[in-house]
């Protein structure tokens, strides 16, 4: 089933039981999925890893409001945004712990023959795509700079 009709049905589930915020989170999957499938040049349906990547980037830009509402010591606002990841994390396959990553990027690293800072792109390129999903970009590029120094 694809992540569209999972974000459909919930959002059904969510209506009946008057979840707000569950509603709230689904209606902007729902919109940001249709703003994707009417781009110039898009195709007519959205792959499983265009599905994904959309909904990776709307938990994100959740933790960034969150940290910022957090950092301004605004619980209130930031209280929401934290409720909404939770329901969209559920779309998401299961993040992969730091120390899976890095068992990755140092494969990665040695599969390439990479060697110093000039390398990067090409291994974060590699990663990034091979840990779809399971990631996210700011881990996946602190281990490659770390391992790559």
């Amino acid at each position: 089933m694809s992540l569209q009709k999972q974000v459909m049905d919930k959002m059904k589930e969510a209506m009946k039981a008057k979840d707000k915020v569950a509603l709230q989170a689904l209606r902007s999957v729902k919109s940001a999925f249709l703003l994707a499938k009417t781009e110039s040049g898009a195709q007519e349906e959205l792959t499983e890893e265009q599905e994904s990547k959309i909904i990776q980037k709307q938990v994100k830009q959740r933790k960034d409001s969150a940290a910022i509402f957090i950092k301004q010591n605004r619980e209130d606002l930031a209280a929401p945004e934290l409720a909404e990841i939770a329901v969209l994390e559920q779309f998401l396959p299961e993040a992969l712990s730091e120390e899976k990553v890095e068992e990755v990027v140092v494969a990665v690293i040695k599969r390439l023959d990479a060697s110093g800072m000039k390398d990067m792109g090409k291994v974060m390129g590699v990663v990034s795509r091979e840990l779809a999903g399971q990631a996210d970009g700011a881990t996946i590029s602190g281990l490659v700079k770390k391992n790559l120094m």
